[in-house]
């Protein structure tokens, strides 16, 4: 049973009037409804020690292979005993199970006795993959103390093999994930730590803004992080030495995003790191697994004025429109979350305050975040949660609230515009941690579930009106997929896929890693409405029509597939050949 939920939460507070509500956006919370119950523990409230402040993760898996995605919770512990939380929790989506009904949209079951998961480690990150190439995903756990791989053994239930694969390292893990890093077909893992604790010895209290708050992370050791490369087997080499992830001084890791930001086809390793400038780790191909840390000289380790921030969430988009990825980061309050953008696969801008997402964040703690067309206008809108790390916090002491509201900014134009309702969604303040998206009931729209910091676990549905009344069908699903035999790589981390409609060419990536300390779904959602886009040529044997829809996968070893007039409305399925 996970634990329950204890204390008072203050409201937060937001600039209503520059603020919105819109009529395209609609959410509901189904939470009560849904089957997931419980509160993500992590400590107690009020926090005490730095330990207790990072909450947990999620991880999206479809441990079932029956077509939609489940949800698995590492929950967390407590100071009293940190191997001996209320345990994980593994949630069954019943869309597609063999006892679903027509009732069993967005509802979960609990499965995690049958599944035989007994993890009770105070646990943070989670990360999904299939890291024995035998076609079912597997669970990896970032921990407080040895981390943890439950391996999928194909019939609902998971096994422990985290000694035989070598991944049971003892440090602080906080972010992991998997991706292809040499490009031999199965999945290495990236593990970001965070520093050197001991619960029964933390350091005096800090002071923030002459108010006594939690420690750390300055004043403890920062943690290096691991790099482990796949035998091809589902066990690891230790490969974090000799790749050069340890060249650099160590960080206080917090989340990471794996995927090519060069444009050179090999995949680079950007890590957000806490009160510390970040680090993107580009590939050099002197070997299979080389990297070096082109962070500064890239400019996407500091904001545009060349301070290190205290960054914890990560997301990738293509904002400018420039068809390179570009790097959204959460921050804490009294600075503001950050976008680089991508210029030319080498040098990243600061352009934060151009697209308006500067100053709505500057009184937020910012967690988990990400780029998602919510209201399928062809382009991204982008949602951060958000919750403050000291429970003294409130407006008149720190600028800032305690709980807060998420922040949803809905893309109008060259700007992002924060709103304050979204249907029946009113965007309650909480403190929040992190979110993982997904259609999660096949209705062509993103949904969502948020965690928060010994908060209840909360499931929003997405309303848009058009996939509920246009049979147009404004959206497009598409699932790249590597089904070889002996693949690892089964979801195509690292893939970009591209949809064009006339002139308009939309791009979204697979990438390795997540909002915080959670994972990506192994989909990309696409909305195709937003205006009138300039129609194609005709053929012999077709009339010209905006609504012809071409699907390009680029896979990341290079192989492209391309298909042509897809039918919007479509969850589409592209396997590598």
């Amino acid at each position: 049973m996970i634990a329950l939920l204890c204390g008072v939460l203050a409201c937060s507070v937001i600039d209503h009037a520059n603020t919105r509500t819109s009529d395209d956006m609609r959410f509901t919370d189904v939470t009560i409804q849904s089957g997931v119950s419980g509160v993500l523990t992590s400590g107690s409230t009020p926090s005490t020690q730095v330990l207790e402040v990072k909450g947990g993760g999620l991880a999206l898996i479809d441990f079932d292979n029956d077509g939609d995605l489940d949800l698995f919770v590492p929950n967390g512990a407590t100071l009293a005993d940190p191997n001996a939380g209320p345990g994980a929790r593994l949630y069954r989506n019943d869309l597609i199970s063999s006892d679903a009904s027509a009732a069993s949209a967005l509802h979960f079951t609990d499965v995690t006795t049958q599944s035989g998961i007994t993890h009770r480690r105070w646990s943070f990150g989670a990360t999904v993959g299939d890291v024995d190439g035998d076609g079912f995903d597997d669970i990896f756990i970032a921990c407080f103390g040895p981390d943890v791989l439950l391996r999928n053994k194909g019939d609902g239930t998971f096994e422990d093999i985290t000694q035989r694969a070598g991944v049971a390292d003892p440090r602080w893990g906080t972010s992991a994930a998997f991706a292809d890093l040499d490009r031999d077909g199965d999945l290495d893992l990236y593990v970001c730590n965070y520093l050197d604790f001991d619960p029964a010895r933390p350091l005096a209290p800090a002071n923030f803004k002459g108010i006594s708050v939690v420690a750390g992370p300055r004043g403890y050791p920062a943690a290096v992080d691991s790099l482990y490369e796949n035998r091809g087997d589902g066990t690891f080499i230790d490969r974090s030495d000799d790749s050069g992830i340890r060249r650099v001084s160590p960080g206080f890791g917090l989340n990471l995003a794996i995927l090519d930001f060069t444009g050179d086809g090999k995949q680079d390793i950007y890590i957000a790191n806490d009160s510390q400038a970040n680090n993107l780790f580009r590939a050099t191909g002197e070997s299979a697994l080389s990297f070096v840390d082109d962070g500064m000289r890239s400019g996407s380790a500091v904001n545009g004025e060349g301070s290190e921030q205290a960054s914890m969430g990560v997301a990738i988009a293509d904002v400018d429109g420039n068809g390179r990825p570009d790097i959204f980061s959460t921050n804490f309050s009294s600075d503001t979350n950050t976008l680089h953008l991508n210029l030319d696969g080498k040098s990243f801008d600061d352009r934060t305050n151009q697209f308006g997402l500067g100053a709505p964040s500057r009184p937020l703690v910012g967690w988990g975040a990400g780029f998602f067309d919510f209201d399928h206008d062809a382009d991204e809108d982008v949602l951060i949660v958000n919750g403050h790390v000291y429970p003294q916090a409130t407006k008149q002491l720190m600028d800032s609230e305690y709980a807060q509201r998420p922040l949803l900014m809905e893309r109008r134009g060259a700007r992002f515009v924060p709103l304050t309702q979204a249907g029946e969604w009113k965007l309650e303040p909480h403190v929040d941690r992190t979110a993982v998206f997904a259609d999660l009931d096949h209705d062509g729209d993103v949904d969502f579930v948020i965690a928060g910091l010994n908060q209840p676990l909360r499931v929003i549905r997405n309303d848009h009106a058009s996939a509920i009344d246009d049979p147009r069908k404004d959206w497009l699903v598409v699932i790249p997929r590597d089904l070889r035999k002996g693949v690892g790589n089964r979801h195509a981390i690292g893939a970009e896929i591209r949809v064009q409609q006339g002139s308009r060419v939309q791009r979204r990536w697979m990438v390795g890693g997540g909002p915080f300390q959670s994972n990506n779904a192994p989909e990309v959602h696409f909305g195709l409405g937003g205006g009138e886009v300039a129609p194609v040529a005709a053929d012999d044997n077709k009339t010209a029509t905006a609504e012809k829809i071409d699907v390009e996968v680029i896979f990341s070893d290079g192989v492209k597939v391309q298909l042509h007039d897809i039918a919007p409305g479509t969850r589409l399925f592209v396997d590598h050949p």
